[in-house]
Formats: structure tokens, C-alpha cells, sequence
């Protein structure tokens, strides 16, 4: 699913899915084709407001990790630029929500985490084949509750 482009189709059908996996508690759609989806909460660089995105992860060790492809745009996706605003997030994993970092995967390890991201879904290489800015994978490192940086409240 990764290889459908940006399109007033595909952003209902994210609209819709997410209303379904919320008001259900993420008893419906926590999964598509397979592949395991998060609901990721960032607070916007400009509101300061909490924003959610539904998007699809896998798992590497214990921790969820999720593609900044954005449908294969040249820009990254707004989510990206909220959390490298403010890296506190709120994940929310089949219903239970947890506070993490996110954090950019560099390196051997953004390699090794690409590899993966490419074998649970193909079309990511697509994606990167298709356009100039390298495509970020991000970790979302679970965290233990710091009072003075709160994870975002999910939306």
C-alpha cells in the first residue's frame, strides 16, 4: 500500500481509519494487509497543538519504527517536522498508548532499519528511487514519564 501516491482518496481513507481505530481503542485497524499500524502523536511546531497520524511500523527490538516517506513527495511529511521540533511523543500501539522519543536513525543502524522497512514493505524503495531527499526512519523509543517534558496527549 505504501505505492499509492498522495491523493484526496487516500487521505479519507486515512480520515476514516483513524476515526475507526480511535473510537473502537484500537481494537479495528491496527493492522492493514498485515503490516502494523501506529497511531503516532507529535505537538505542531506553529500550534503547539497536539497533531495524530496514522502510519505504518514495524517493530526493531522493542521499540516501534515508522518510514517518513510521505506517499513518495520530495518533501517530508509534517509529523517529521513536528517531531524534530519537539521529539516528545505519544504512541499508540493496538490501543495502548505509551510517551516516547523519536529519534532519527543515522547510520549503520538507519541501513540496518531501512533494509527492514524495505522487506515488510516493498514500495518504500520505490518511494526512494522516485525522489532526491533521503527518506528518514525514525525510532520511537519507549520513555519513562518526565514531568518537565510530557508526552503530547493523543488527539
Amino acid at each position: 500500500m505504501p505505492t499509492a501516491k498522495r491523493s484526496a482518496l487516500l487521505s479519507t481513507f486515512w480520515k476514516i481509519h483513524k476515526w475507526i481505530y480511535v473510537r473502537s481503542e484500537g481494537r479495528l485497524g491496527s493492522h492493514i494487509m498485515g503490516i502494523q499500524i501506529v497511531r503516532l502523536t507529535t505537538i505542531g511546531r506553529r500550534s503547539g497543538r497536539p497533531r495524530s497520524v496514522m502510519l505504518y511500523a514495524f517493530q526493531a527490538e522493542a521499540n516501534p519504527v515508522v518510514v517518513a516517506s510521505n506517499a513518495g513527495d520530495d518533501s517530508h511529511p509534517l509529523w517529521f517536522l513536528n517531531l524534530k521540533s519537539n521529539p516528545n511523543v505519544t504512541v499508540d500501539l493496538s490501543g495502548s498508548q505509551f510517551a516516547a522519543i523519536a529519534r532519527v536513525a543515522q547510520g549503520d543502524e538507519r541501513d540496518r532499519l531501512w533494509a527492514e522497512a524495505i522487506a515488510a514493505e516493498p514500495g518504500y524503495a520505490e518511494y526512494q528511487a522516485q525522489i532526491k531527499r533521503q527518506i528518514p526512519v525514525v525510532v520511537l523509543e519507549r520513555k519513562t514519564e518526565d514531568a518537565s517534558n510530557p508526552a503530547p496527549a493523543a488527539n
